[in-house]
């Protein structure tokens, strides 16, 4: 009697879990690409990177008000490994393989569509005032062009140039390392010959600075 009692809620709960996982607007399921981008950010990406695009932990970039056209040429350069730096792969090469170009560009829109936050570290104040100088005139001596020129007068981002305006400041210290140092990013190759003119006080000032510019910055 008892078996027959448990084969019978059995039967009755099993459909309703694999329902429950079934649901699409739930689904952690980045294998099917019946499911929409925007279910991925806030079931999946929202782990690392927040639901609304603004992390907590350094280690993830805010990715709120980004250039869709950016979003979009970094998460395809993940799913064709074209971009190999370490924080990126280790995490986001398995995220985007099976991701639909439908998916790569629903997620670049969700993202670009959202508020940055504002409650971002001010930093030293002399670090920051160094790095607003050099972000505004670059390092003329050494070949480093005005930030500005790319990444816009508030670094607000433009097209496919990402936004920096209150991005983590450990965050941009490893990607220009990256570009410095590597070769981990060859769709930056621009990058990698202004980052040789930096020193790296120059880093850690820039950082500083463009983590101290708030929501402000369009």
């Amino acid at each position: 009697m008892k078996r027959a009692t448990f084969a019978t809620l059995a039967a009755v709960v099993a459909p309703l879990f694999l329902a429950g996982c079934a649901n699409t607007e739930r689904s952690r399921d980045l294998g099917n690409p019946d499911i929409g981008a925007v279910t991925i950010a806030r079931q999946v990406c929202s782990n690392c990177h927040g639901v609304t695009g603004n992390s907590i932990s350094p280690n993830f970039p805010h990715l709120a008000g980004m250039p869709a056209p950016y979003l979009a040429a970094q998460l395809t350069g993940f799913k064709s490994h074209g971009r190999q730096d370490p924080a990126g792969f280790e995490y986001m090469w398995g995220l985007s393989r099976s991701l639909t170009d439908a998916q790569v560009q629903g997620l670049a829109t969700y993202y670009a569509g959202q508020a940055p936050a504002s409650n971002m570290p001010a930093g030293d104040p002399a670090k920051v005032a160094a790095g607003k100088a050099l972000f505004a005139a670059g390092v003329p001596g050494k070949g480093v062009p005005a930030c500005t020129t790319c990444h816009g007068a508030q670094a607000q981002g433009n097209d496919t140039f990402p936004r920096l305006a209150g991005q983590h400041a450990d965050y941009v210290v490893k990607q220009l390392e990256v570009f410095q140092r590597s070769n981990d990013r060859p769709e930056g190759a621009v990058m990698k010959t202004i980052a040789h003119g930096l020193a790296e006080a120059d880093i850690g000032n820039l950082a500083e600075y463009v983590q101290s510019l708030g929501a402000g910055a369009r």
